[in-house]
């Protein structure tokens, strides 16, 4: 099991956003989290990959306790987990090759032969291995979500946690993405958490799908899920 969260709480500051969270998400597995805005998606997200605290029974990830977690074990989990953020969050002035090495230095990639292989490699499976020294300017939305899944995949992650990652995109384009992302997850058998306002993923790359609303996360049967999307069209 990737994430395994039981009974969990998640707070910002002493407002308390979700209540009593069960969430399980497999190896290979796709998950979406739906709901409308500030109903608390992106604050789950956030206690995955350690930026929000949370509290209850039981919060696993990759292995990793995230109710006992002290700070200087968060690098070793981040490495575990990659992130597509819906504002790419790239240096923009600065080449594809130079954000992803950043992120390799970072994380202790040492050898300067080995980044620059890694880089490529990435930028290959994203199907953007010539946009190597493009500065990140350049790039059109959808080449800038690319890149970002490419960094994503820098570490080789157990998850990939992807925040609106289509929301700034184009139809296309974001179809592009998610196709993207079903291909790693079926591959590597990488787990694969999207939040989306965007119904139509859920047809067309299925898989578990828990709405967030009202301080709860439910998971959503097949019929309930059929409704959602009926509802959103």
């Amino acid at each position: 099991m990737i994430v395994d969260y039981s009974k969990i709480d998640i707070y910002q500051g002493t407002y308390r956003v979700l209540s009593g969270v069960d969430l399980q998400v497999q190896a290979g597995e796709m998950v979406y989290l739906i709901g409308p805005v500030g109903s608390g998606k992106s604050s789950l997200i956030k206690t995955i990959y350690g930026e929000l605290a949370c509290e209850g029974e039981r919060a696993m990830v990759a292995d990793t306790d995230m109710l006992r977690l002290r700070t200087k074990r968060l690098p070793a989990l981040r490495r575990k987990i990659g992130m597509v953020f819906q504002d790419f969050r790239l240096l923009p002035d600065c080449t594809v090759e130079y954000n992803l090495d950043f992120v390799l230095r970072a994380t202790d990639w040492k050898n300067s032969q080995e980044r620059r292989q890694r880089i490529v490699e990435v930028l290959s499976m994203v199907g953007m291995e010539d946009a190597v020294h493009k500065i990140v300017y350049e790039l059109s939305g959808g080449e800038k979500q690319r890149v970002c899944v490419a960094r994503a995949l820098l570490n080789r992650p157990l998850l990939i946690l992807a925040d609106e990652p289509t929301g700034n995109l184009d139809p296309e384009n974001g179809e592009m993405i998610m196709a993207l992302l079903d291909e790693i997850r079926r591959q590597n058998q990488t787990a694969v958490v999207v939040s989306t306002h965007n119904m139509q993923w859920l047809d067309y790359f299925p898989g578990t799908v828990y709405r967030v609303g009202d301080g709860r996360l439910e998971c959503r049967t097949r019929e309930q899920k059929s409704a959602d999307v009926q509802n959103e069209k």
